[in-house]
């Protein structure tokens, strides 16, 4: 990798507050723990750049001085990680865009298959989705193996960025292997809106993980509106998951009677 040019001293001064609109300070840390288990956003912390910073912590007039000053938009840690990386996995929109027009890769990826679409939504940012798909980022996943957007908005509970992606043509039926569907985890972390979005887009509500459908990983966590919600697009009670259960049998005893009656009742 050449050398980049020297920052000068006022490019890494105090830092300041987010850009409007952005997601508030702290939030970026909890992003990086995405649903595969791996870091989503920083390499090894001795080879990341200046503008790696800057885009991460959301600091845009530094973010300019160090392009102006010569630094590669492109620039990458040695896992491939890059700036536009950094800054949507913060949701900094401010610094997303001044990168795509600097000639960011929007479909740059990391060793491990990570894209700033994927953090992106990690972030559950709206806005950086949209302004990332607008300017060329590809909304499918290109290998079963590699992180799904889809996945990683259903688990965070951005209805928002899962109706980008499907607008988008992504599939809503989109399993991967060790996740299952898209809805399978929507209503294994009870987030009711995404499920909507998945449903009314054509989602079949019975395909979730291997044997264990939707409406197990709903009556598991007595999550009534997500049982109502996929009771009323036709799920089958009957289906039984991986140790021979139906729905009804990982309800908690004590909702039984209660939010999972009308597994009994269909």
């Amino acid at each position: 990798m050449p050398d980049a040019p020297t920052v000068s001293a006022g490019v890494s001064g105090r830092k300041r507050g987010a850009e409007p609109g952005e997601n508030p300070p702290g939030h970026e840390r909890e992003a990086k723990k995405a649903c595969w288990g791996i870091l989503t956003s920083q390499g090894s912390w001795a080879d990341r750049s200046p503008l790696h910073e800057a885009a991460s912590q959301g600091r845009l007039l530094a973010l300019r001085t160090l392009l102006n000053q010569g630094y590669p938009a492109n620039i990458v840690t040695i896992d491939h990680v890059t700036p536009l990386h950094e800054a949507c996995l913060s949701g900094h929109v401010a610094c997303v865009r001044a990168l795509i027009n600097a000639g960011a890769n929007v479909n740059a990826t990391t060793i491990d298959g990570v894209t700033p679409l994927f953090n992106g939504c990690a972030a559950g940012s709206s806005v950086c989705v949209e302004l990332l798909l607008q300017n060329g980022a590809n909304p499918r996943t290109t290998h079963t193996h590699h992180p799904s957007a889809l996945h990683e908005a259903c688990k965070r509970g951005s209805r928002e960025c899962v109706e980008s992606l499907l607008s988008r043509g992504v599939d809503p039926d989109y399993e991967v292997p060790h996740l299952g569907s898209a809805l399978y985890i929507s209503c294994l972390h009870q987030h009711i809106g995404c499920s909507e979005v998945l449903l009314h887009r054509g989602a079949s509500v019975n395909r979730g993980r291997g044997e264990d459908t939707p409406l197990h990983a709903a009556a598991a966590s007595d999550s009534e509106e997500q049982i109502s919600l996929l009771l009323d697009f036709g799920a089958d009670v009957n289906l039984r998951d991986r140790n021979n259960l139906r729905p009804v049998e990982l309800a908690p005893l004590e909702a039984k009677h209660c939010s999972c009656y009308r597994l009994t009742t269909v």
